[in-house]
């Protein structure tokens, strides 16, 4: 069975549903699923968990679904680049999970990987430690962090083949890899389907047992701020 769809809202067709959790690829706007997160504005679908580095910005990325209202809680590292995020949380419609930026990484790789928990010294002393296990090792305090793992991920890759092995450019492969493992579904949109075995194994950064569905799509690659040089 052929894991390539047309559109974006073909890929997710009988994949979404009221309260469910995703996770969404990207750091920044770089690498970010565009059309899928399109397709799922306009699914409608609410009552979402959102798991992804940041929330896009005001009218572009994930910052659409805040517009919508579609999306209940989020479970970011950042947060500053869009006013409708800063609105809804001030006034409590929308639920926030901070995490310092490696730790969500890594509790996204250990769902990936099967592992329900490890201990970081990352937050220790701090607010993030409220309410979770601390345990010593060698003299050090450690905070317990649970796994992350999600419905649904939706990434965006550069170039992917017919059977979804995947690879990133630059940026991009950030946070898309790891969430690419962590989702009981994960969508692919890519920048350029090739051929299966047309990709160098060795330079696979996704392997297709990951993916269960990919699609093409066509990128508007926003800067979120652009800074020139003083003159």
């Amino acid at each position: 069975m052929s894991k390539r769809y047309l559109t974006a809202t073909e890929a997710l067709e009988g994949l979404l549903f009221d309260g469910m959790t995703i996770l969404a690829g990207g750091f920044g706007l770089c690498g970010i699923p565009e059309n899928l997160i399109l397709a799922i504005r306009v699914s409608g679908v609410t009552g979402l968990t959102v798991i992804s580095n940041n929330c896009g910005v005001d009218d572009f990325g994930l910052g659409i679904l805040l517009q919508s209202r579609q999306i209940r809680k989020m479970v970011s590292s950042y947060v500053g680049e869009n006013a409708e995020f800063e609105r809804q949380y001030l006034s409590g419609e929308l639920e926030l999970e901070f995490n310092p930026q490696g730790t969500l990484a890594e509790r996204i790789r250990a769902g990936g990987a099967g592992i329900p928990a490890f201990y970081t010294k990352t937050g220790v002393g701090t607010l993030i430690a409220e309410g979770k296990e601390q345990r010593d090792f060698e003299g050090e305090t450690y905070l317990l962090e649970t796994a992350i793992t999600a419905d649904l991920a939706i990434v965006k890759a550069h170039m992917g083949d017919e059977e979804g092995n995947l690879t990133y450019r630059k940026t991009a492969r950030n946070f898309n890899p790891m969430m690419a493992t962590a989702g009981r579904i994960t969508v692919a949109e890519v920048e350029q389907i090739v051929p299966t075995g047309q990709l160098d194994p060795d330079q696979i950064h996704t392997p297709s047992i990951y993916v269960n569905r990919i699609v093409p799509g066509a990128f508007e690659k926003r800067i979120e701020r652009r800074t020139v040089r003083a003159t």
